[in-house]
């Protein structure tokens, strides 16, 4: 028999469907257990969300896919949305906490605000870079997006979107430099020392990792001394590098390959070619200067999607500042030739490099004495329920129109 509806514990879903989703959820559900220890955490979602305490229903993220799915995805999710539905008619939620993936997450929240609950966004679609259409549907189905990149607080708010700056969950963690160098140690000396970022989902190191080991091998013959790391994002990505380089001519004597420890490889470098996304803020945490690249396969698509493009620039860090101040090649196609120039540029000419650490560190103050993973569980604790234990009265909707019938926002 169920308990009665005055005692239950009220219940919260996450729902992630990337391992960087599992990632930040499960930082924000150790802080939210923390603060209430009365709140119940169910998720579809991974092992760190199930490490921090979150009761998952279904295991998800291990097969993620960016850009537009298959009909294969599109039905699996068509499936999981059914299973959520079922899930929330036997137990009700009061909140439900997609993060990020908004294809998949937004069809989720329409069911949750069927079932009565209110729903705070983790990490904010990125509606201010492409489809700003979209902006309807989110403000018809969000009480609150909680956002990691300084200016979309106010992009949301003027568009009467509830929204709160929280921090970059990447920076919740500092950086230890002495450990990073006793790891770094083991990686070689000699320069350039380059490092190469090529992606983790299978269609990024396909179309990336050759181009990488190619602009490689050319760097090599211009700097003898070069001496390069690729950062791997797991076993699985360190063996598909292999497997593509010994179809490739093999593996280069001067380039190693790290699993899992990308932060010590930043450290060891003097210039990173990177693949567009976080990466590229992991890159920039350390000031370290890069190239920014993706490789398109098909341009006809790429003038499509020009489309419906929002933005001059793409990589975060020029996102950040509005400008350019590290050199993107997005999109690229073709050969190796850009991407080895860029290297190149930034290799022989010390104030380039100088100038683009002076412009990151710039760029990166506002993430500066913030604690993402802390302010998302304050934010989120807003719409729950006051702890049966203290007799209080629940606090007022922070999605709640005001006389003007503008939404409220919450401020930092």
């Amino acid at each position: 028999m169920s308990e009665p509806a005055q005692t239950q514990r009220p219940a919260v879903l996450f729902t992630a469907f990337e391992p960087s989703g599992d990632d930040h959820a499960a930082a924000v559900i150790a802080e939210l257990r923390q603060r209430r220890p009365d709140v119940t955490v169910y998720a579809w979602g991974g092992p760190k969300m199930e490490r921090a305490g979150a009761q998952i229903q279904e295991r998800t993220g291990d097969d993620a896919v960016m850009g537009l799915p298959g009909l294969a995805k599109v039905l699996e999710h068509v499936r999981i949305n059914a299973r959520i539905d079922a899930f929330m008619a036997e137990h009700p939620i009061v909140l439900h906490v997609p993060v990020d993936s908004p294809s998949a997450n937004i069809s989720i929240c329409g069911i949750a605000k069927k079932r009565g609950a209110k729903v705070v966004h983790l990490v904010a679609p990125q509606i201010w870079a492409w489809g700003r259409w979209r902006i309807h549907k989110l403000r018809r189905l969000t009480d609150m997006v909680l956002c990691i990149l300084p200016f979309e607080e106010d992009f949301f708010r003027h568009r009467y979107v509830p929204a709160r700056y929280i921090g970059h969950f990447l920076f919740d963690r500092s950086i230890d430099p002495a450990a990073l160098d006793r790891r770094a140690s083991v990686f070689g000396d000699g320069s350039p020392r380059i490092a190469m970022m090529p992606g983790s989902r299978p269609d990024e190191l396909r179309r990336h990792f050759p181009l990488l080991l190619e602009t490689f091998r050319a760097l090599t013959a211009r700097y003898p001394g070069a001496r390069g790391v690729v950062a791997a994002t797991s076993d699985r990505v360190a063996g598909d590098l292999r497997q593509t380089a010994a179809r490739l001519g093999g593996w280069p004597d001067n380039l190693r390959i790290v699993v899992q420890d990308t932060d010590a490889v930043v450290r060891w470098c003097e210039v990173a070619l990177v693949k567009s996304g976080t990466v590229t803020l992991q890159v920039a945490k350390q000031l370290k200067p890069m190239v920014v690249f993706y490789n398109k396969s098909n341009p006809i698509l790429y003038l499509l999607a020009k489309l419906i493009l929002s933005t001059k620039v793409f990589s975060l860090p020029n996102v950040l500042a509005r400008r350019r101040i590290v050199t993107e090649l997005i999109p690229y196609f073709g050969g190796p030739g850009p991407l080895i120039r860029a290297a190149q540029q930034i290799i022989d000419d010390p104030d380039r490099a100088e100038s683009q650490r002076n412009d990151l560190a710039r760029v990166l103050q506002p993430f500066r004495d913030r604690n993402a993973a802390r302010a998302a569980a304050e934010a989120i604790d807003l719409f729950l329920p006051k702890a049966a234990e203290n007799g209080a009265e629940p606090l007022p909707d922070p999605g709640a129109e005001d006389s003007t019938g503008t939404p409220h926002a919450i401020s930092q």
